[in-house]
């Protein structure tokens, strides 16, 4: 009977996955996830599910070109990021929005002043700043978005404004 101990970690499964293990494929993709679902579940909301089998899928063929395994979890967050945005553009996804998860523990009524403020911005300002709070950089975004990063920094620049503007009444 094995534990939940006995499973190795996503890193100790890698170097076996990259050289064609498929128990070992099977078992980095189980542990993996659960962070690239909630990563697509935070951009798509409504398409979370397909968005996370089509990064998934992405992390499984794309594997093989990793060379430096301490980048593995920088690397899957930004292929997830890249393939829920391409799944939120496909589904035609004016509706969606991004949300920001944070693993600090923070007043739960400040997530919802900011997730109210990003739910007012445009689409455009929503996904800038949810990629930046992600921590991709402004060649990662333009690549994620397909533009260029002139547009990008602009974007962002505007959406940090718009967003500044939309807090500084709910903050008085």
């Amino acid at each position: 009977m094995s534990t939940v101990s006995d499973i190795p970690t996503p890193l100790a499964l890698l170097p076996r996955a990259q050289a064609g293990d498929e128990q070992a494929m099977n078992q980095l993709l189980t542990g993996i996830t659960p962070y690239v679902a909630r990563l697509c579940r935070s951009v798509t909301h409504d398409d979370g599910a397909d968005a996370t089998q089509e990064a998934l899928l992405a992390v499984y063929r794309g594997l093989r070109t990793l060379r430096e395994p301490t980048a593995f979890y920088g690397w899957v967050r930004s292929v997830t990021v890249r393939e829920a945005v391409r799944t939120a553009k496909r589904t035609g996804a004016e509706g969606t929005y991004l949300r920001v998860e944070s693993g600090q523990q923070a007043n739960p009524l400040d997530a919802v002043h900011i997730s109210d403020v990003l739910e007012r911005l445009s689409t455009s300002h929503r996904q800038v700043l949810t990629l930046r709070a992600y921590g991709l950089n402004e060649e990662e975004m333009a690549e994620v978005l397909s533009l260029p990063v002139g547009t990008v920094r602009s974007r962002l620049h505007r959406a940090r404004l718009r967003f500044r503007e939309a807090w500084q009444p709910s903050a008085a």
